[in-house]
């Protein structure tokens, strides 16, 4: 269990063994009717009683929840509740000013395992000055593939997500929701254990918010734990096994989603699926 300590108050270990008190992880079957390979090698992930200040203002307040692998968890909240950030922090590109993230998987002590083992599709990917194709290349390159095998995963890769025909198309070339299907193609070809999504689909006409989370859907059932935010409800009823509601940096609600959309505890939850506005 690797443990990413910083700086404030000492905190306890979690009570219980893992999973303690959790739904266990969903098994998933490969489109042939054959069990998944696992993927998991870090999760599960505890975050707990991360805070962060930045120019002398808290932004995100005493967070702390746990993420099974397996699961698709969406985070829900007000326009700057701190959703992005929330992820961002997870996925290390945030340092917190107080708490601890710890990953408990069986390679969560290794650094390096970690860093591969993760991935994120940010809701303006960055992509290379290249083709398709090479955005693509670029990435198994980088993570030691030649040869033969290399390219028949880059093809399947665009087969899968749909952009075969463009495989020749300059990258920045293409539509918003081409590049976000590039995007995921990249993460499916690193094969991450868990893969962290900032709003997938916005600004997406209906067929290509469609397309997105079919690969989405494909991803979790390959054993990729998804973990995303978003403002489109429909989309979130579709996808989420899990809800973390968020208002003004803390998480209000940890549930379950078809208790969160039926049956929300609190008045943030109810005002924010009613679309009313709080302070």
């Amino acid at each position: 269990m690797a443990i990413i300590r910083f700086p404030g108050k000492p905190l306890k270990d979690a009570p219980g063994g893992e999973g303690a008190g959790h739904p266990p992880p969903v098994k998933r079957l490969r489109s042939d009717g054959r069990p998944a390979r696992d993927r998991n090698v870090i999760l599960p992930l505890s975050v707990e009683h991360v805070s962060l200040t930045l120019n002398g203002q808290p932004l995100i307040r005493d967070l702390d929840f746990r993420v099974e692998p397996g699961r698709r968890t969406v985070i829900l909240g007000f326009n700057g509740a701190g959703k992005s950030l929330t992820l961002r922090l997870c996925h290390g590109l945030i340092r917190p000013t107080s708490g601890r993230i710890v990953w408990e998987g069986p390679l969560g002590g290794d650094a390096r395992a970690r860093a591969r083992a993760q991935a994120m599709v940010f809701q303006k990917p960055v992509l290379l000055r290249r083709s398709v194709r090479d955005n693509l290349v670029y990435v198994l390159k980088s993570r030691g593939e030649r040869g033969r095998h290399m390219h028949k995963r880059v093809e399947r890769a665009l087969e899968r997500c749909h952009l075969a025909r463009m495989a020749h198309r300059p990258a920045r070339v293409l539509s918003g929701g081409e590049k976000q299907k590039l995007a995921l193609a990249r993460a499916w070809l690193l094969k991450p254990s868990i893969l962290f999504l900032d709003e997938p689909t916005a600004s997406l006409d209906p067929a290509a918010t469609m397309d997105v989370e079919r690969i989405i859907n494909d991803l979790h059932m390959a054993t990729t734990t998804i973990f995303f935010s978003t403002h489109d409800m429909a989309q979130a009823r579709r996808l989420a096994d899990d809800v973390l509601f968020i208002h003004h940096g803390r998480i209000v609600e940890k549930t379950p989603a078809a208790e969160f959309f039926n049956a929300p505890a609190t008045e943030e939850a109810r005002a924010f699926l009613n679309g009313e506005l709080l302070p």
